[in-house]
Formats: structure tokens, C-alpha cells, sequence
């Protein structure tokens, strides 16, 4: 028997299952012919739009399609995420698409493609690494929803502009200004007003884990960052970072 070909970089842990992919729900979720539904894990995309929602965001029935193109009718390899599923008991996991021999991975290609962005939780180090660079290189080029004014990078030193997107998934770059600590909680902050200003806060406890990563959360004061994750709201506009993929350097590009 043909030895399974692995791709360069594994995103994922072992094999789940394995299946035909019959229908597209939208751009992270499809039907497989057993029934059984699958979320892809580590990214995120745009919803579909309601009918007659005039407010929703762009992009999601392009990124259905997207994902269609990539693995409908396909048999697809489904590896182990970092959750085994989600309340509605969809099966989360990293999904390659198997053609001529060959493994397609459908969140590599969906980021690629800029129908995607990195979510705020990969696992991996490595992974976040390989999609966190197919990312900046789609963001850079200007493709997909990266071509839309709506995804482009919030500017930390606008905290208005940060809070009105409250709620939303978003990428926010700024320089932190100072990195202090009250109780168990670290807070990176864009500016001085903690009561209006962008501020990412951090538990202590998962301080290890942005070390391992090689992320020196105190010695982020000084250096321009980017941080993406759900955008809230305590005084002015803040991010809850609990996994290192959600901050990067940004004073070297």
C-alpha cells in the first residue's frame, strides 16, 4: 500500500475521520455523506448574510464558494483540533482534501486566498506560524477580504474607531505604550486614558504559554504590535488575548 503523503507543515493532530464532503453550510462548515457536520478550527470567516440584512458583513457567500471550490464532493482527511467540537456538536477539525494522492489543506488555501483570517486559537506553534504568514502575504497583496475597507487593520491610536466595531473579529495595530499588571491580569496599553483607550488584557496564568512562544508579553512596551480577537468593551475598547497567536510584532515589516 501507497505510503498516505504528509504535507510540510501539520496542522492538526491524528486522524479523526474520513469522508465525502456533500454540502457546503458556509465558508468553515460543511456536511459530510454520513450526515455528520464539520467546522473547520483555527480560522475565521465571514458569516452568509441574512436576507434583506443590509448591515451584515461582505464576503461570506464568496467564502462558501471558496470553500466549495477546495473540497465539495471531495474526500476529505479530517485531523484532531484543539476542541473536539462545539455546542451544536459540529465536529471541529483541520480538513485536507484528498486529490490524486496528493493532501489539499482547507484552511492553508482558504487563508491563502484572503477568504479567510486566523482565528484566536491555532494550538500549534507551527501552524500558527505557517498561517499567520499565508495570511500577512494575502493581507499585504490586497486579495480576497483584504481588498474591502471593512477588514482592513484597526488603528489603536483611533479607540473610537476600535470600539465602534464592538463585537466584531478584528485585527487592531498599534504601539504599546506601557505593559502593567493589577491581580492576576497583565494589560498592554495603546495609550494613557485606560478608561478610553485600546487595551489587551492578559491572565497571568497564561503568561507561560506567549514565553514559550517566544513572546516577551513585559517587553512589549515600546514596540508596535498586532492583536486580533473579539473586540469588547471595559471603559474604552479591549481585547482578551489568551493564546499567543493572537499578538504579533509588528515594528520590523
Amino acid at each position: 500500500m501507497a505510503q498516505e503523503q504528509q504535507p510540510a507543515i501539520r496542522c492538526g493532530g491524528d486522524t479523526i475521520a474520513r469522508g465525502t464532503v456533500s454540502r457546503i453550510l458556509d465558508g468553515r462548515t460543511f456536511a459530510l455523506d454520513d450526515g455528520h457536520e464539520v467546522r473547520l478550527a483555527a480560522i475565521e470567516v465571514p458569516p452568509l448574510a441574512l436576507p434583506q440584512d443590509s448591515a451584515a458583513a461582505p464576503g461570506g457567500a464568496d467564502a462558501k464558494a471558496a470553500l466549495d471550490a477546495l473540497v465539495g464532493g471531495d474526500e476529505v482527511v479530517l485531523r484532531r483540533a484543539e476542541l473536539p467540537s462545539d455546542r451544536y456538536a459540529r465536529l471541529f477539525a483541520y480538513a485536507y482534501a484528498v486529490r490524486d494522492g496528493e493532501e489539499l489543506f482547507a484552511q492553508g488555501e482558504m487563508i491563502s486566498s484572503g477568504f479567510a483570517r486566523v482565528g484566536d486559537w491555532v494550538g500549534s506553534r507551527a501552524c500558527a506560524a505557517e498561517l499567520l504568514n499565508r495570511e500577512n502575504a494575502a493581507r499585504k497583496a490586497k486579495i480576497g477580504l483584504w481588498a474591502q475597507p471593512y477588514y482592513a487593520v484597526l488603528n489603536a491610536e483611533t479607540p473610537a474607531a476600535v470600539l465602534a466595531q464592538r463585537g466584531r473579529f478584528a485585527l487592531v495595530e498599534g504601539k504599546v505604550v506601557s505593559v502593567g499588571e493589577s491581580g492576576a491580569t497583565l494589560y498592554l496599553n495603546f495609550g494613557r486614558r485606560w478608561s478610553e483607550d485600546f487595551t489587551v488584557t492578559i491572565l497571568k496564568r497564561n503568561e507561560r504559554n506567549f514565553a514559550a512562544a517566544g513572546l516577551d508579553l513585559k517587553g512589549l512596551a515600546g514596540r508596535r504590535v498586532r492583536v486580533r480577537g473579539w473586540i469588547e468593551q471595559r471603559g474604552g475598547p479591549w481585547i482578551e488575548a489568551a493564546h499567543p497567536e493572537q499578538i504579533e510584532t509588528a515594528d520590523r515589516e
